[in-house]
């Protein structure tokens, strides 16, 4: 049956809205070229999706042709206010940002959780509160928390997980009761980083994929057919669980020691750069895991290091590698990753792994080929290896472009 004529002009609000959100301002005449409307018709929906407020002039066109400039439109920005979080076991970081996505706020804070939880997470309430603020929102519209550990699919909560900070849990809560009429989504940390990656990252061109998170944990998003796959139990991922050779003993349900995370986390990664002879006494000050890797990569002609780092592990003091010594421990953390690597291809055949988080992003090009030409000789299947673009940077992002989705989905419906 054909669409009724109301039916109609939701279905070309909705495409404009959609083509706004995704391409940003546009004039009438590009509204028409991408919609392939009508021009009555496309200034009918500007007429009025503007009266709705959803929409908004924001400036002229600044093409060069005779009569006056087209007149651009765009999404009215100020209609909601997001914040995104980024929550891990040292600490909070918080970004504000209007409804197309514009950051208005930025802030962060250290918390020590032996401090109890309960001044953890008033520090962590306290500091999204100030960002609105700062950023002049009176309400937030949608609140999306990006943390380590396993979502419960029904409920979208943060699991009581054995080994993660009891604040993390509690925050959420804390967020409900202080934001009674805010959205608050939970989601996991790496999940936010592999969306981000596949919207502005290392993945833009892939629509499967999987991400390997490496931090101060270890954990893997799986993205296929373009859909975040969580599995049943919310758990898809958990690679630092993995029993792999080359530990001291096997994982358990409740910790991951002897797992893949004993090869591949960041305390992990730091030991072998002591063994190598990478990290020593001598040298100037850096971070953790991912400013090792960093000066490694560099040390083999693969870029400039820099400063940085601190947020996957223990600071501690970084000499300037050799080649020698720096190329050794890239081949060893390498052979270390592929197992990883190796069986996530064997078993998804994703055709693309992006090594992601601070340390992947510091290991860069160097790390990633070293990773790929280990994979082509343990695994039949192709699989392309690329070193994340975002970095640490991706979880707060995947979160911003989450609410963002949220809020529109919801404004625009």
């Amino acid at each position: 049956m054909p669409a009724s004529p109301s039916t109609a002009r939701a279905i070309n609000d909705r495409l404009a809205l959609r083509l706004l959100q995704r391409e940003g301002p546009l004039t009438a005449g590009q509204l028409k070229q991408l919609t392939g409307l009508s021009r009555p018709t496309v200034a009918d929906l500007v007429e009025r999706l503007t009266a709705s407020g959803l929409i908004e002039m924001v400036g002229e066109s600044g093409e060069q042709r005779r009569g006056p400039n087209a007149r651009l439109y765009g999404i009215v920005g100020d209609r909601a206010y997001l914040a995104a979080l980024d929550v891990r076991l040292e600490g909070v970081s918080v970004l504000v940002s209007d409804l197309v996505g514009r950051v208005l706020a930025e802030a962060s804070v250290p918390i020590d959780g032996g401090s109890g939880t309960g001044p953890a997470v008033e520090q962590a309430v306290a500091l999204v509160e100030r960002a609105a603020k700062e950023a002049g929102a009176e309400h937030l519209h949608t609140v999306c928390v990006g943390a380590p550990g396993l979502i419960a699919p029904a409920t979208g909560e943060l699991r009581d997980t054995t080994g993660l900070p009891a604040w993390h849990r509690r925050l959420v809560a804390a967020l409900h009761e202080r934001l009674p009429d805010t959205r608050i989504v939970v989601e996991n940390e790496t999940n936010l980083a592999a969306l981000a990656e596949q919207r502005d990252g290392a993945a833009h061109d892939r629509d499967t994929f999987v991400l390997l998170w490496l931090g101060m944990g270890i954990g893997a998003a799986v993205v296929l057919d373009g859909a975040l796959r969580r599995g049943a139990s919310g758990g898809a991922g958990e690679l630092g669980f993995l029993p792999v050779p080359g530990t001291r003993g096997l994982p358990s349900s409740t910790d991951c020691e002897g797992g893949f995370h004993s090869l591949a986390g960041a305390g992990a990664v730091l030991e072998l750069a002591r063994e190598c002879g990478v990290l020593g006494a001598e040298g100037v000050e850096g971070g953790g895991a991912a400013e090792v890797v960093r000066r490694a990569v560099a040390g083999v002609g693969g870029g400039e290091s820099g400063a940085g780092g601190g947020a996957d592990g223990a600071p501690d003091r970084v000499s300037a590698p050799n080649t020698p010594s720096a190329a050794r421990f890239l081949d060893a953390l390498a052979d270390r990753l592929a197992l990883g690597v190796a069986s996530v291809v064997a078993l998804l055949d994703p055709g693309c792994v992006v090594l992601g988080g601070e340390v992947g992003q510091a290991g860069g090009d160097v790390l990633a080929v070293r990773v790929a030409e280990r994979i082509v000789r343990m695994c039949p299947l192709p699989a392309e290896v690329r070193p994340s673009v975002l970095g640490g940077a991706a979880v707060l992002r995947g979160a911003l472009l989450t609410a963002q989705d949220g809020a529109q989905g919801e404004l625009f419906g």
